[in-house]
């Protein structure tokens, strides 16, 4: 335990149980995509951390006590801004409150009076509102661009006597802005564009066209672009698009199809209103594949000016960028980063590297590919591939940051790279690197979670984790992880519940692809923790039938019978992967899983631990 001053901030969701009960998953997906556009950018641009989530909100600390209150006004900024395309009874406002105190902290979670006061002051605090402590207005009132009001002497709960609160004046929170102080002129989903070719394995085509899209409108600081992942939620959606629309709040819709046939590719675009259905753009390109890049332009350029957007001459410029010039190098990019997404086999791995091998094979210099190659060959060597080296791992990474510098992706593959050879703290730092450059990078947040994971930060691996899910609504792997370190940090209950949730989401992988057995394994391991046998049972044997090989699903298996209490069937699966050449990563992994807490005295598995030392 430390005792530290520092700034508290709590914030939760006004009327979150009226809102869940009229629409559940709507209101999921609209509160994980404010976590992912409003609130995590702008954690990361102000030097906070999230603390905790608490369902229907957070707790988050700052070093800055001014830091944490601009925080506040623009998180409530934005957060409004999105309200005003949302019909009224779907809105959705937050309450915060702010204290500056002396706290106690353990294992990256925050105690004491001064939490206790921050969390009083958001429960007594309008929807839409700030409410801080006297400490906090008298540290920020002079130094910031806003108006307080008296808010008076409160009796908060739980409290003897009372409590001096002021609330920033609503008319200080004026419009959202974004970079460069420009507003946003308007707000615009692009949906997964449907692939039009009859073959479901050309999936990969469509969506990479549809991220680039939205990568390339990302960049016009005029319009708000819902992320990616929460986009991705429609994949397949039949709803009607006014209703899409009101859901993540924005003006305007992008939807298409993409038919890819030999050498050529035709793309449809349409520009829907989301108010009134009515098409405000449409354009149907019919060219060679070797021109999709061009394509890709014509498509973005055209959104900005049906749309009248003022566009910075630096924009302009960034938005013909493109990181290869090599259509065939882009399509075999776009396959290995599908195969890399379908799990963690060596067979999924081995063909993803595959592909990102050909994009290099076309261009030397794709920095994304040299990435990718790294971030497979470092899952390849923790699942006990002995023809990979760690120095392999670290020139393909290298190479990418030498080519790209400010490719996030880059920098995440470095970290995974040095996580994979347990140099720990370096890693740490490539991650925030990453982070700060794309602060909705899922790999990011689920790698610097595993590296936190191994060494015992489990409070901060558990946030980690989360935002990794928020980011990646489909992973079910972060969830499951959070649950493991919610299970060694005593949250039973969280424990439990971050459970259930990633075995929902590996029950949709399962459904989607019954030969998932990456999912399988995996997903046994939940079942086991939720006290469900005889699915765990089945799990597990149609996993072994489909990879019977696989080191993922042989560890994934020991921990699904460790928890059953089948510690024979468990040890053998071990005693078959663990030996003297597992990576320190994995090693150390292995001892913080609570998976294997029951194995600890038993002489076989001390044995093991035993020969991971020689």
């Amino acid at each position: 335990m430390e005792r530290r001053l520092t700034t508290i901030l709590s914030a939760d969701v006004a009327g979150y149980s009226r809102l869940m009960e009229r629409d559940e998953a709507g209101t999921l997906a609209e509160l994980m995509e404010r976590q992912a556009s409003i609130i995590d950018p702008l954690i990361v641009k102000t030097g906070g951390r999230i603390v905790k989530t608490l369902g229907d909100g957070f707790l988050a600390e700052f070093g800055s006590v001014v830091n944490a209150v601009s925080f506040a006004a623009e998180m409530q900024q934005a957060s409004e801004a999105r309200n005003a395309h949302i019909p009224d009874d779907k809105r959705m406002s937050f309450r915060i409150g702010i204290n500056l105190s002396d706290v106690i902290v353990e294992q990256n979670d925050v105690f004491g009076d001064g939490v206790n006061v921050a969390s009083r002051l958001q429960a007594i605090a309008e929807p839409g509102s700030i409410f801080v402590s006297e400490t906090v207005f008298q540290h920020v009132h002079r130094n910031l661009p806003l108006s307080f009001e008296d808010a008076g002497k409160r009796q908060l709960k739980d409290s003897s006597g009372l409590t001096q609160a002021w609330r920033v004046a609503a008319g200080a929170l004026g419009p959202a802005r974004r970079r460069g102080g420009e507003s946003h002129q308007a707000s615009i989903a692009v949906l997964p564009f449907v692939n039009m070719s009859g073959d479901p394995e050309q999936d990969y085509f469509s969506d990479g066209i549809t991220e680039d899209i939205i990568t390339d409108l990302s960049k016009i600081s005029a319009l708000f672009v819902v992320s990616r992942n929460t986009a991705f939620t429609y994949k397949g959606s039949s709803e009607d698009l006014d209703r899409v629309a009101a859901r993540l709040g924005v003006q305007y819709i992008l939807e298409g199809s993409v038919r890819k046939v030999n050498d050529r590719v035709r793309i449809t675009a349409q520009l829907i209103d989301g108010r009134s259905n009515g098409h405000v753009w449409a354009e149907r390109y019919d060219r060679k594949f070797e021109d999709i890049f061009e394509l890709q332009d014509d498509i973005s350029h055209a959104i900005v000016d049906a749309l009248r957007l003022k566009m910075l001459p630096q924009e302009r410029e960034t938005l013909s960028q493109r990181p290869t010039f090599n259509s065939e190098a882009y399509r075999f990019h776009l396959m290995g980063r599908s195969f890399f997404h379908r799990g963690h086999t060596r067979r999924y791995l081995r063909l993803a590297r595959q592909m990102f091998q050909r994009a290099l094979d076309i261009d030397a210099d794709y920095a994304a590919a040299h990435a990718g190659i790294a971030d497979c060959n470092s899952h390849l060597l923790d699942a006990g591939d002995t023809t990979i080296t760690t120095n392999e791992i670290f020139e393909q990474s290298e190479r990418a940051l030498a080519l790209d510098s400010s490719l996030a992706e880059a920098h995440a593959s470095k970290g995974l790279a040095l996580y994979t050879a347990g140099r720990y703290e370096e890693a740490e730092a490539s991650f925030d690197r990453a982070i700060a450059l794309k602060p909705d990078l899922f790999e990011a947040y689920f790698f610097y979670g595993r590296n936190c994971f191994n060494r015992g930060q489990y409070g901060k691996a558990a946030e980690l984790f989360g935002k990794a899910a928020a980011f990646k609504s489909d992973d079910f792997r972060a969830l499951g992880l959070q649950s493991m370190c919610y299970q060694s940090l005593g949250k039973l209950e969280e424990a439990r519940g971050a459970a259930r949730q990633s075995l929902t989401r590996t029950e949709a992988a399962i459904a989607e692809r019954p030969d998932d057995a990456d999912a399988l394994a995996f997903g046994a391991g939940l079942l086991a923790s939720l006290g469900e046998t005889e699915r765990t049972k089945d799990w597990a044997e149609r996993a072994m039938i489909i990879e019977p090989d696989d080191f993922y699903m042989h560890y994934n298996i020991a921990c699904a019978f460790a928890i059953l209490g089948e510690k024979e069937l468990a040890l053998d699966r071990l005693e078959r992967i663990m030996g003297p050449h597992t990576l320190k990563s994995l090693q150390e992994f292995m001892l913080h899983d609570s998976d294997l807490d029951m194995l600890r005295d038993h002489p076989r598995y001390v044995d093991i631990i035993q020969k991971l030392g020689d």
